[in-house]
């Protein structure tokens, strides 16, 4: 049986410290850090994940606004939302949740989203940023699980990563940022031929597909790491949990693997965006003569 690599006791910790760095900047400045999420529908389950984030919030110190669109709002009122939102300053980060109905164009949606607010990383700014290795905000179930696998001390400089998904938010990202921490890095997806084959050859698996019980034991290297970053209906992951923890050497649990980490790491980002703003906004002015 493998060892499990759980979420859920560093996402307290993350969560503590980033409550202990809202204080603080409350306490120098009168700022508290702000959250804005906004909903288009009535989705349950997206429903579900705002109000959980947002009683996150507040237990980190963090103040949150909701704004609910009805499920028939255009492309244009949403992202009209988004601006007024970026330009309100006391409006810190924005997290729109995704995904949006399908009448929607969600890139321009995110697009509209100011990239010092994009605690998220749903922007292709946020992209480039982890493609290039330069600052700025994670994407963050996979900024999530890269914290996950290095409190875990799992060797990913030089190790083989299997990611499987391409989504913009999810899987495409989550490569990125293994690349960037040296690992040699396969994309797959729904037209890779001999999928389980180059699964095989993984010495870390992550799994992005929205699929229930997708992965399964005998498409992993035994010793393999697995990271199920899937939630299906019935708290069912990507990876059928029990033929893959009798090969693998690490396996998250779904839940309490990677969903913990990536509130953790939003409300740690989003008391990143209000230090940075603060600072800009008490900065002084320089003239030069």
């Amino acid at each position: 049986m493998s060892k499990l690599m759980i979420g859920t006791d560093l996402a307290a910790e993350m969560v503590a410290k980033a409550a202990e760095r809202a204080a603080a900047l409350q306490e120098k400045t009168g700022v508290q850090p702000c959250l804005a999420t906004v909903l288009v529908g009535d989705d349950p389950a997206s429903a579900t994940y705002v109000r959980m984030k947002q009683n996150r919030s507040k237990k980190a110190g963090i103040g949150s606004r909701s704004v609910v669109l009805p499920a028939e709002t255009t492309t244009g009122e949403l992202v009209a939302e988004l601006h007024k939102l970026s330009n309100d300053p006391e409006v810190h980060g924005i997290l729109l949740q995704h995904p949006v109905p399908g009448h929607i164009d969600e890139r321009a949606a995110f697009e509209a989203i100011d990239p010092a607010k994009d605690v998220d990383g749903v922007t292709m700014h946020a992209f480039a940023a982890m493609a290039f290795g330069e600052p700025g905000f994670r994407s963050c179930t996979p900024g999530g699980i890269l914290r996950l696998l290095e409190a875990y001390d799992v060797p990913i400089a030089g190790a083989h990563a299997v990611v499987i998904g391409r989504s913009p938010i999810l899987g495409k990202p989550a490569g990125m940022l293994l690349l960037a921490s040296n690992a040699t890095v396969t994309y797959t997806h729904s037209r890779t031929v001999n999928l389980p084959e180059i699964v095989r050859t993984a010495d870390i698996v992550v799994a992005a597909v929205g699929k229930a019980n997708f992965v399964r034991g005998d498409w992993l290297k035994p010793g393999a790491v697995v990271v199920d970053a899937g939630y299906n209906e019935g708290n069912v992951g990507d990876v059928h949990f029990d033929e893959a923890a009798s090969v693998a050497s690490l396996i998250t649990p779904v839940p309490g693997g990677v969903g913990p980490m990536t509130i953790a790491l939003l409300l740690e980002q989003a008391v990143d965006a209000a230090e940075a703003q603060s600072e800009t906004a008490v900065r002084p002015v320089v003239t030069l003569p």
